[in-house]
């Protein structure tokens, strides 16, 4: 019964960075090891980002499923007026309100998704960094 212990691991990925404001970027950040839970997300920017209300970014972890087809988000941040994130520091990312969009059963790919909004602003790249808790 000792892999099947509840215990808590994080999982981080290297995230692209989007240098043109009114691009997109999914990529692929890792596949869920075991059925579990996302308690936190976090992003770890490789240059400052300030936040603006008219064009900006928002940046979201999505449960693709096993099937590569899911949209269930996980979490997500808006890079708003007022909501900045600073070079290497972490700015944590809001879980979804939905307890369902945060279990990820074994096998399922999670994407990390930058989109921008209006014209955009760019996305430095950086680290996404997730805590699962085994279910």
């Amino acid at each position: 019964m000792a892999d099947t212990a509840p215990f808590v691991r994080v999982v981080e990925a290297d995230v692209p960075s989007v240098a043109t404001a009114g691009n997109d970027e999914d990529t692929v950040a890792f596949q869920a090891p075991f059925d579990c839970t996302v308690t936190a997300v976090e992003y770890v920017p490789e240059a400052a980002v300030t936040g603006a209300d008219t064009n900006s970014r928002t940046l979201s972890l999505v449960n693709k499923g096993q099937a590569g087809s899911g949209t269930a988000t996980v979490a997500t941040l808006a890079l708003t007026s007022g909501v900045n994130a600073a070079a290497y520091n972490e700015r944590a990312l809001t879980l979804s309100g939905t307890a369902a969009n945060l279990l990820l059963a074994a096998g399922d790919t999670v994407q990390w998704r930058s989109v921008h909004v209006g014209t955009g602003i760019t996305d430095p790249g950086g680290l996404v960094r997730v805590t699962l808790s085994r279910n």
